[in-house]
């Protein structure tokens, strides 16, 4: 029998790793299941070598609990290790097996899924037992090795009796770590971290049901067998190749990723590159709300299918954090912990590379089925937005697909909407003018006072929209975007013609005047315009800059206009030309005078929804008073 002492710089090492190592003490079983897969792994590789000369046959890793001596015990059926080894690869803290085992078979084994990298994880366990066993016997003809140790330096070693090779970890559970003794937290635990491991893992036994023969009894019941639980796909169907897998797979798998998600996906993306880095997955596009926030964490990353994080920022663009699906891969590069990244250029190339084959396959759908793409503009618009707005190469390239619908039901690519409106929405100073609309109820009477004029509408309901627009007219010559309520109708895209107003001058002063004393000054700035007398008399619009630069402050990013603290201030257009103006001008009476601009305020304001509380309950009153 040895003794000895771990060979560490650090005397407290173990606290350490209590405290400081992991944030998250539940990780210790994906670390020690991890180990056990690279040992299997490794044993795959070198009888397929002719190194070990054993029969690797269907292994799989067992994880059980044995509550009467408070232990949890991981056994796999792997490489295992000799005493010499036990010495090298557990007694030098953060010496990594699997690095030196990679290096020494660099050319072969580089497509064999070892997983390890830092040498720590075994040390996890530390963080929920008080005492830690290894009993292993390795492939080669070398007697069983049994390691144990109490938390401290301190560690014994001796000869063992194993009959099969592999390695089997004893834990010795916390008092107040007992949770991990109960099966139903072993099982969430594996579910989470290990459910797509390339090598099966077996926790406990369920009933199976075996089907009835074709010539059972009506009354006959069908029997059950005891088969192993395996908690695990050890072939997710982002391992497989994009040619080996049909429509139904992908949707079996978006289901077996989120088994509470009972809307199938619209689309997915295969990724799969081995140059200059290597990537796999599937990312999927679900119906999209519009509340950004509630989409993101829900791509999965893994790391030679260990489940490593959900929070995938930095890897994964921004705006394809709304999507679901799963990246894996091992270049990226993790802390010690595997829990967060570290940011390098292999990260950003990843980033680009995901950029740009989400931007391709986009195309490529749209090219193949603009119809079906048209149908499903909706639901997948706030991250084509998003996208634009946030990743420059993304918007180059989104030129070809991204679309704006119209209120008449019409989509067009932004090259196709220039060549459909430049005639009739060019101004006078040869600016091209686009409207839109952002809620076509709320809007109704503008969208209609638009169309009446021969212009097309577009419906641009995103939240962001104001961000990209602002973009949009950045990136283009010589156009601009404005919302069909921001102003009279002919003032929208100024045209050279000009209306002669029925007032004269001195008339249009009085009014201005008179309307002064009863609209207030800090709410509305009042414009006397000249337009057909069967258009309203009075029209409530908001500029479109003041708008737009509120709406990208709600949304984040325009506080730099210092708009956050602005009242709401509005456009009272009043039209110099209607029946009802020239009444109020010309009634002689102040008191009726005032009542009537009132009521034509209020019933431009109900029309805008800004009519709200003791005032609409006050104008109502009025209201029946006049008609009786």
């Amino acid at each position: 029998m040895a003794t000895g002492k771990i060979n560490v710089s650090v005397e407290n090492i173990f606290p350490l790793i209590k405290k400081f190592l992991y944030s998250d003490h539940e990780i210790f079983l994906r670390e020690l299941i991890s180990n056990a897969t690279d040992a299997t792994l490794k044993l795959k590789h070198l009888t397929r070598l002719g190194e070990a000369k054993v029969e690797y046959g269907n292994p799989q890793i067992e994880v059980r609990i044995n509550k009467e001596n408070n232990t949890l015990h991981i056994i796999d059926q792997g490489i295992g290790m000799t005493k010499e080894e036990v010495e090298k690869y557990i007694n030098e803290v953060a010496f990594s097996g699997a690095e030196e085992f990679l290096e020494k078979y660099k050319d072969s084994a580089k497509d064999s899924g070892i997983i390890g990298h830092f040498g720590l994880g075994f040390y996890s366990a530390f963080m929920v037992a008080n005492k830690v066993e290894i009993l292993t016997k390795s492939y080669k003809d070398a007697p069983a090795a049994h390691w144990i140790c109490e938390g401290t330096t301190e560690f014994t070693l001796e000869d063992a009796e194993k009959k099969e090779h592999g390695t089997e970890v004893i834990l010795h559970i916390n008092e107040e770590d007992k949770e991990f003794l109960e099966e139903h937290r072993i099982e969430q635990l594996l579910t989470k971290y290990n459910k797509f491991m390339p090598i099966p893992i077996k926790f406990g036994t369920r009933e199976e049901t075996l089907p009835l023969p074709e010539d059972a009894a009506e009354d006959a019941k069908p029997e059950t067998k005891t088969v192993d639980n395996i908690i695990n796909n050890p072939e997710p169907a982002w391992t497989k190749q994009p040619t080996d897998l049909k429509e139904e797979d992908y949707k079996n798998f978006y289901r077996e990723l989120y088994p509470m998600q009972f809307e199938d996906p619209l689309f997915h993306i295969h990724l799969n590159v081995d140059y200059p880095f290597n990537l796999t997955g599937i990312l999927y596009f679900p119906r999209m709300s519009k509340d950004m926030n509630i989409q993101k964490d829900k791509i999965q990353l893994y790391q030679n299918q260990v489940f490593v994080t959900d929070n995938v920022e930095g890897i994964v663009p921004e705006f394809l954090t709304m999507l679901r699906g799963v990246i894996d891969s091992p270049d990226i590069p993790l802390n010690v912990s595997r829990s967060y990244l570290q940011a390098d250029g292999a990260v950003k190339k990843i980033s680009s590379y995901i950029t740009r084959k989400v931007a391709d396959k986009l195309k490529s759908l749209f090219n193949e089925n603009r119809e079906d793409f048209e149908k499903k503009w909706d639901d997948i618009k706030i991250v084509i937005e998003y996208g634009m707005l946030t990743e420059d190469k993304f918007f180059d390239k989104a030129e070809k697909f991204a679309l704006f619908p119209s209120t008449d039901k019409k989509y067009y690519t932004f090259e196709e909407l220039e060549t459909a409106i430049k005639e009739n929405h060019t101004d006078k100073d040869g600016k091209l003018v686009i409207l839109y609309a952002s809620n076509e109820d709320e809007q109704h009477s503008y969208i209609q006072a638009a169309k009446d004029k021969g212009y097309t509408v577009l419906m641009l309901d995103s939240p962001i929209v104001s961000h990209l627009l602002q973009k949009l007219e950045s990136s283009k010559e010589n156009i601009s975007f404005v919302r069909v309520d921001s102003d009279h109708v002919d003032n929208l895209i100024k045209k050279d013609e000009e209306k002669i107003s029925k007032l004269s001058d001195e008339e249009k002063e009085k009014l201005k005047a008179d309307l002064e004393k009863v609209i207030p000054s800090e709410k509305y700035t009042i414009q006397l315009e000249a337009m057909d007398s069967h258009e309203a008399p009075l029209i409530i619009t908001q500029p479109e800059f003041m708008r737009r630069m509120k709406e990208m402050q709600q949304t984040g990013g325009g506080g730099m206009f210092g708009m956050g603290n602005m009242p709401e201030m509005y456009n009272l257009i009043v039209n110099t030309n209607h029946e009802l103006i020239s009444n109020i001008l010309n009634t002689k009476t102040e008191k009726k005078q005032q009542r009537l601009i009132k009521q034509s305020l209020d019933l431009a304001r109900l029309s805008q929804n800004l009519l709200k509380g003791e005032e609409l309950t006050a104008f109502i009153k009025r209201s029946f008073e006049m008609v009786k």
